[in-house]
């Protein structure tokens, strides 16, 4: 270790800085003090090193970015504005200053685009890394997984699937344009962050990210709103990325609907409502469950405890 915990913490300061509206005490003391709305929405979301994210694959500044936006993604996915975020990191004590700097500059990179600071966090030393975060939002009324209603329409911010694509690829040696923009995408997923805030301003009656698998999610929204989802596959193939995302999944011999419906840490939007941006991909109608995301294989997604 060529570090001591003094140095990261004035060395994160620095990056974060403190002079950010909203925030009376930044980072340095015990806690932060910041000023929330009158209702603050809060998420957390956890990575490890090895099931999340691998350092061979993935730089710090990308792994910051990927974390910082899973994070952002939920706060949006609930029609909420992030204000603040706090970071606390396990390292081993192997990582260089220009590491920790550079995961630093990453989160800050992704919280920036969202207007969101960074005011605090922790420090500990473990046999691998930990990068957990905490993100704080404000909203007048939260818009949950349980207000789908009959006769909505559904709505996806982009087509799913190229996470999952470059994470199929990642271990090329060397990559065309396409596969690349696959890979990207895995190690840092791009968010359309304006497609969810005019979801939000459009009054969109559900909301979620694709953060696990656009079958999953759609599950949760049916069983929570008591409704049934019915997908449109065509919508889908229509899309102008969808011939791009099938010529990668016909070179590898597998389905591309198990990309797209299966696959997962694109952060894609989806959302049910009226008249809303994006992708029209379904109807609710009534019933429970969910409708038209059927593979030839059952579906592979992601699960924390295999």
């Amino acid at each position: 270790m060529n570090f001591d915990e003094a140095q990261v913490i004035g060395a994160l300061a620095e990056i974060f800085g403190a002079n950010h509206r909203g925030v009376a005490l930044g980072i340095g003391d015990d806690a932060a003090v910041v000023a929330t709305g009158e209702h603050t929405v809060i998420t957390t979301d956890m990575a490890v090193e090895g099931t999340h994210f691998n350092c061979q694959w993935s730089g710090a500044f990308e792994i910051g970015r990927k974390i910082c936006a899973a994070n952002l993604a939920d706060v949006y996915a609930m029609g909420a504005t992030p204000t603040y975020l706090v970071a606390a990191v396990t390292l081993t004590g192997e990582e260089s200053m220009e590491w920790v700097s550079e995961l630093a500059q990453g989160i800050k990179h992704e919280a920036a685009s969202c207007g969101a600071v960074v005011v605090g966090g922790d420090l500990a030393r473990g046999p691998v890394k930990v990068i957990s975060m905490t993100a704080l939002g404000e909203v007048e009324k939260a818009i949950t997984r349980s207000g789908a209603q009959v006769g909505d329409l559904i709505y996806v911010s982009s087509l799913p699937g190229w996470s999952a694509a470059g994470l199929a690829l990642i271990e090329k040696v060397d990559f065309n344009d396409l596969e690349n923009h696959a890979v990207d995408e895995f190690c840092a997923p791009t968010l359309d962050y304006s497609t969810a805030i005019a979801w939000a301003n459009k009054q969109a009656h559900s909301m979620c990210d694709i953060s696990d698998a656009l079958i999953v999610q759609a599950e949760q929204i049916a069983h929570a709103s008591g409704v049934a989802l019915h997908f449109n596959k065509s919508s889908f193939e229509n899309d102008n990325e969808f011939a791009q995302l099938k010529e990668l999944a016909d070179s590898l011999n597998i389905e591309p609907w198990q990309w797209i419906f299966a696959g997962g840490e694109d952060h894609v939007f989806m959302a049910t409502g009226k008249d809303l941006p994006g992708i029209c991909v379904g109807v609710v109608k009534e019933g429970v469950g969910v409708n038209g995301l059927e593979m030839k294989k059952a579906p592979d997604t992601w699960r924390h405890f295999q």
